[in-house]
């Protein structure tokens, strides 16, 4: 007779990046999986988004590393611009794969969505399901419970993936103040490639911020961020708001401007957990990405961190483990990282936020002066970032040494 424990079940609420990437990789470890979404279907919603080698290496411990890899577009030179043109530093695709391991690749949300929603096992994926955590439960005791309109799920593992206005944080820590407003408004746009060549690149300019990234498939992915006052919306249109903003700016952004749809401009205030939760779990519940740690997207690592999160919690939570422990471990794990990155993306969100003239004289001349010793220096940004490797099955859960955790206040 078999005496081992019944397969254990994990219910995720959410299904974005960071609860499919959990998700996907529990059930690789043995765990039975539920997905609860509250939208209606996976509809190709949003806009794009850059993973970086880190994010990389965490899907090769699910398999998808080198098909998101093959989707790389950037080749040859990048950099930061200004309004009108000049370039303040530049950097390289060569130089940044050399230094780091792996290429930045910039695709569409929708395609990572669906690569790691075909590795779920039939029926795992709920849609149109909303849910709410009723009880979070005890590692060794009570199951934790999750209602639906539908009924309710008994689970030896609840993820709350439900992003920045997460209820299941709140239902976790109802004493924590919540997300922010940084002061940035942003704009998000998918358009066809414009027929002039150009070199992926941010613009800085007084208050407000231009990107433009190739994507695979022929398409850019442009983005834009300006000091705006929170909940704000354009009386006339997204569009034309840009057209004010950016509009005689340097090509390629008046070509990328016109080729966007009248409504095919996302627009979202950003907010980040300035204040760091006290630990990513509680009970039988964990967070992940924005519910447990939203942050400004100047560094481009909301959606990466959220893949190292879904990797690191399926690491610590091998099926018949001790739960109390691997979660603890998990919090240990990604707690003093994620807070340091919230912390660096919060300090150049502040270069973006001061708008006066003679701070951004002061800035574009220190980031030039930067520039001058190659792209090797711009880099460093992100040293401690991009430079992550998951941890191994069997091996010890320390992911970055006491150096990088000083390097990431």
């Amino acid at each position: 007779m078999d005496n081992r424990p019944a397969t254990p079940h994990a219910v995720v609420i959410g299904s974005g990046i960071g609860g499919l990437t959990a998700a996907v990789a529990l059930h690789r470890r043995g765990w039975r999986i539920t997905v609860l979404e509250r939208a209606a279907s996976l509809r190709p919603v949003g806009a794009g988004l850059g993973l970086a080698p880190n994010a990389l290496r965490a899907l090769d411990v699910i398999g998808l590393g080198d098909e998101v890899r093959a989707l790389a577009a950037w080749q040859g030179d990048g950099g930061l611009r200004t309004p009108g043109g000049r370039w303040l530093s530049r950097t390289n695709a060569r130089v940044a794969a050399e230094r780091y391991g792996d290429p930045l690749v910039a695709l569409h949300r929708a395609t990572l969505i669906e690569l790691l929603a075909s590795r779920l096992p039939d029926g795992a994926l709920r849609t149109g399901a909303p849910a709410e955590l009723a009880d979070p439960g005890v590692p060794g005791g009570r199951p934790a419970r999750v209602t639906t309109p539908d009924g309710e799920f008994d689970a030896d593992l609840v993820i709350g993936a439900d992003g920045i206005h997460s209820a299941v944080r709140t239902a976790l820590f109802p004493a924590h103040p919540g997300p922010r407003y940084t002061g940035l408004t942003s704009w998000r746009l998918v358009v066809p490639a414009p027929p002039r060549p150009f070199h992926p690149h941010e613009t800085w300019g007084r208050g407000v911020l231009w990107g433009t990234q190739p994507l695979k498939d022929g398409r850019v992915y442009a983005y834009a961020a300006a000091v705006a006052p929170a909940g704000g919306h354009s009386p006339d249109g997204e569009k034309a708001e840009l057209l004010r903003r950016c509009g005689d700016w340097h090509d390629p952004v008046p070509a990328l401007l016109a080729a966007a749809g009248e409504d095919g401009v996302l627009r979202h205030d950003i907010h980040h957990l300035a204040v760091p939760l006290p630990a990513f779990h509680r009970g039988r519940t964990a967070l992940l990405g924005d519910s447990a740690h939203a942050m400004a997207p100047t560094l481009g690592q909301g959606g990466n961190q959220a893949i190292e999160d879904g990797i690191v919690l399926a690491h610590h939570l091998a099926p018949r483990a001790d739960l109390g422990a691997g979660l603890a471990a998990y919090s240990a794990d990604r707690l003093p990282r994620t807070t340091g990155i919230v912390r660096r993306a919060a300090r150049v969100t502040a270069l973006h936020t001061r708008d006066g003239r003679p701070f951004v004289l002061l800035r574009n001349a220190l980031v030039a002066l930067a520039g001058l010793a190659g792209p090797g220096l711009a880099l460093r940004a992100f040293d401690g970032i991009a430079d992550w490797h998951p941890p191994q099955h069997g091996t010890g859960t320390r992911t970055y040494d006491h150096d990088d955790r000083e390097a990431l206040r």
